[in-house]
């Protein structure tokens, strides 16, 4: 299975930064006054918004160059030392 832990991430934080900004911009402005007029969720949800599509970027980014062992001379080569070693176990 080749899914990047990033891309999964990615969604949920793209997601979650989606709703806060949505929520500071669409919210009271009295509901910041304890936070001396910060809007805290607008601010904190471009933050998570950014993490989230950097992590979608990166993980799109790594999986396009990630290639199999056997398509790989070098990667062939390890293969046929470790079967010859008896390095391999067979999952089945």
């Amino acid at each position: 299975m080749n899914l990047d832990i990033r891309l999964p991430i990615g969604a949920l934080f793209t997601l979650l930064g989606t709703l806060l900004v949505g929520f500071g911009l669409f919210s009271d402005p009295s509901l910041y006054q304890r936070s001396l007029g910060t809007n805290v969720n607008l601010i904190w949800g471009v933050a998570v918004l950014a993490f989230g599509v950097v992590m979608l970027l990166l993980g799109r980014r790594g999986t396009s160059s990630a290639t199999l062992a056997a398509q790989d001379p070098e990667g062939r080569e390890i293969e046929q030392r470790e079967h010859a070693e008896g390095l391999e176990r067979d999952n089945s």
